[in-house]
């Protein structure tokens, strides 16, 4: 059968597009261990590639040993550039590139239990891709928390992370998980600053570096994001990194998983009566705290697109 030839568009700039490095073994979860949020105690989940169940080979082979954990691997076997596309039950595809070979990457399902198509292109030349591998995924996780717990090529960290350390610190003598939350979200909110020139700046295939991040404490959105994301799943708190738009501005956000309340949209601030919705990079970045709490928290004021 000949081979197809697409053109891919360019993504929004910021799609952020990388590859998170993750070439060893790591401990694997089952449904029955606990992820309760434990004060001071870190708990760094990381992606492997068994072998076990595999496809493709050269130039790119993918690993599906532990789907059930909430991920795949992939590798590139060549100096080649793949997007990969992932299309999960709820039906949103998803696009990730590789060109840095020999160096395992983590791909997040996002979308739960159910029915995944993973498909592969070849850049051949400028945007010309070819189709080089189509493989359809049945997906049954293990604990439907385990894709916002591990690293992936968004929320890249790692047991040496020093955001992993800080998290630690931070949540010391927080006896809750929104004990925790609130005193990650309140070191980055005060800590870290916007930077508006990198926003002029960062070109499509950027990815953050969480400990960048907090060496040089400056980021735009999906430095907060992901950051906020990396320290609060390192203290077993599930969390999600958001992307879509706020306004017509694309943007990324964070959910975040609280034990005695569920799934909260958006990073959250308590003040002791009710829930206020409070977006890191903005809540950081406003002088203006009245008028950004208002419309930040006026959930109608994003639309999510994409999981991480």
């Amino acid at each position: 059968m000949s081979k197809r030839v697409f053109h891919l568009l360019p993504v929004f700039l910021v799609i952020f597009l990388a590859v998170f490095c993750s070439g060893c073994p790591g401990r694997i979860v089952s449904s029955e261990e606990s992820f309760s949020y434990t004060p001071g105690q870190t708990n760094v989940l990381t992606p492997a590639a068994d072998g076990k169940i595999t496809a493709g080979g050269d130039p790119l082979l993918l690993d599906f040993s532990h789907t059930d954990q909430g991920y795949f691997m992939g590798i590139l076997k060549a100096d080649k550039k793949v997007n990969i596309q992932v299309t999960g039950p709820d039906n949103i595809t998803y696009h990730y590139f590789l060109e840095t070979p020999d160096v395992y990457t983590a791909f997040p399902l996002t979308a739960g239990s159910g029915t995944y198509i993973v498909m592969a292109f070849e850049n051949i030349s400028g945007n010309q891709y070819i189709s080089i591998l189509s493989h359809t995924l049945s997906v049954e996780l293990e604990n439907e928390f385990l894709p916002f717990l591990y690293p992936n090529q968004f929320v890249n960290f790692n047991a040496d992370s020093q955001a992993v350390a800080l998290a630690g610190e931070l949540s010391a003598d927080a006896e809750t998980d929104l004990d925790a939350f609130t005193a990650v979200f309140e070191y980055i909110v005060d800590n870290i600053s916007y930077d508006y020139e990198k926003l002029k700046t960062v070109k499509s295939g950027y990815l953050p570096d969480v400990d960048d991040t907090l060496l040089s404490k400056t980021g735009i959105c999906f430095d907060y994001a992901s950051l906020t994301v990396a320290m609060l799943r390192s203290l077993s708190i599930p969390a999600r990194l958001d992307i879509g738009y706020t306004g017509n501005v694309y943007h990324a956000w964070v959910t975040v998983y609280i034990e005695s309340i569920g799934w909260v949209e958006h990073a959250i601030e308590f003040n002791g009566d009710e829930w206020k919705l409070i977006d890191p990079t903005f809540v950081s970045s406003s002088e203006d705290k009245d008028a950004i709490m208002d419309y930040i928290g006026n959930g109608e004021n994003y639309t999510l697109m994409f999981v991480r």
